[in-house]
C-alpha cells in the first residue's frame, strides 16, 4: 500500500534543514573537534581548535552561521518504493524549501545560474538533489552544504589497475598535500573507489554523510580508512593550516564495482564545520 506525500510538505523542512545545518554543528562534530584538541600538539593548532570550538559554541547559540561562506546546497534524499507524490513537481518544491530557508535564515547566496557569465541567482538556488529509491515508506533527507573552499580541492583520477592500493594511498595524501590549508581543517576526506566517473565522485561525497569515528564495515577498507587517517595526520598542514598534528578528523571510504580496465578513484573534502541536518519522515 503507498503513501501518499505532498511535496509542499517538503518546503518547510528543508527550510529548517538548510538553517539549522549552517548554525548547528552536531554533536558528533562537536566531539571529534574536542578530541581534536585535546590530541594537538602544535600551540598555534590548539589555540586554532579552540576558537573553532568556541565560534561553533556561539554560532548555535545565537543561531547564526558557523561559517560565512554557506555553501552551495546539496540535498540527499533516499525514497521509499512505496512512497507516492503528489503535488508540484518535487524538484520545485526541494528548491522552494533552500531558497525559504537561505532568504528567512540570513544566509549567504553564493549561487551563480550561470558559470561562465557569473549571474547570482540570489536565492542560493537551484541545489544539487540527488534521489535514491529505496525499499519502504520512508523518506529520509540530508542537507549538507557545501563551502567553495573544501568543494573546490576535490580530486578525481583514473588510475590503471596495476596501481592498486598503492596508487589510490598516493593520490589521496597527493590531494590533501595540495589542499593544504585552502579547504579549512582539520577535514574530513571522502574516497570514493570505484564505479565510473559520475558514480566514483557521488560515493566520494556520501562518504562525508557517515559520522566521524565510524568505520567501514569492510575490514580491508577500515583498515585503509585507519592508515590513510595516520599518514594524513603526519603532513603537518594542522588546524587551518596553521601547522600541527590534526589535519584530519577522519577519512571514509566508499567502494564500487567498476569495469576492469578502470580504478576511478575521487576525493571530496569537507571542512572542520561538518555541516548537515537530516530527518526521517
Amino acid at each position: 500500500m503507498s503513501r501518499v506525500i505532498s511535496t509542499e510538505e517538503m518546503i518547510p523542512v528543508i527550510a529548517k534543514l538548510c538553517m539549522d545545518s549552517c548554525y548547528h554543528l552536531n554533536d558528533n562534530v562537536i566531539k571529534a573537534l574536542e578530541s581534536a584538541y585535546e590530541k594537538e600538539v602544535s600551540p598555534y593548532g590548539k589555540d586554532t581548535l579552540k576558537l573553532l570550538l568556541d565560534n561553533a559554541a556561539l554560532a548555535s547559540k545565537e543561531n547564526i552561521p558557523v561559517c560565512h561562506d554557506t555553501g552551495m546546497t546539496v540535498v540527499m534524499m533516499k525514497i521509499g518504493e512505496q512512497v507516492s507524490w503528489v503535488g508540484m513537481p518535487l524538484e520545485e518544491a526541494v528548491n522552494e524549501g533552500v531558497r525559504k530557508g537561505y532568504t528567512e535564515g540570513y544566509l549567504r547566496k553564493s549561487v551563480y545560474l550561470d558559470p561562465l557569465n557569473r549571474v547570482n541567482s540570489g536565492d542560493n538556488t537551484p541545489c544539487v538533489l540527488h534521489t535514491e529509491i529505496v525499499p519502504g515508506d520512508k523518506v529520509k533527507i540530508v542537507v549538507l552544504p557545501k563551502g567553495g573552499g573544501s568543494e573546490n580541492m576535490g580530486a578525481y583520477t583514473n588510475l590503471v589497475p596495476a596501481d592498486g592500493v598503492e596508487g589510490v594511498k598516493e593520490f589521496v595524501l597527493k590531494s590533501v598535500q595540495a589542499a593544504g590549508g585552502k579547504a579549512c581543517p582539520p577535514i574530513v576526506v571522502g574516497v570514493g573507489i570505484g564505479g565510473t566517473m559520475d558514480k566514483t565522485t557521488l560515493i566520494a561525497k556520501q562518504a562525508l554523510l557517515r559520522p566521524i569515528g565510524v568505520r567501514n564495515s569492510n575490514p580491508f577498507y577500515k583498515a585503509l580508512e585507519e592508515e590513510l587517517l595516520e599518514e594524513i595526520n603526519k603532513l603537518g598542514i594542522g588546524p587551518l593550516g596553521m601547522g600541527g598534528r590534526m589535519t584530519a578528523l577522519d577519512v571514509h571510504i566508499e567502494y564500487y564495482p567498476c569495469h576492469i580496465t578502470s580504478l576511478p578513484v575521487a576525493v571530496n573534502l569537507q571542512c572542520h564545520s561538518v555541516r548537515q541536518a537530516s530527518v526521517e519522515l
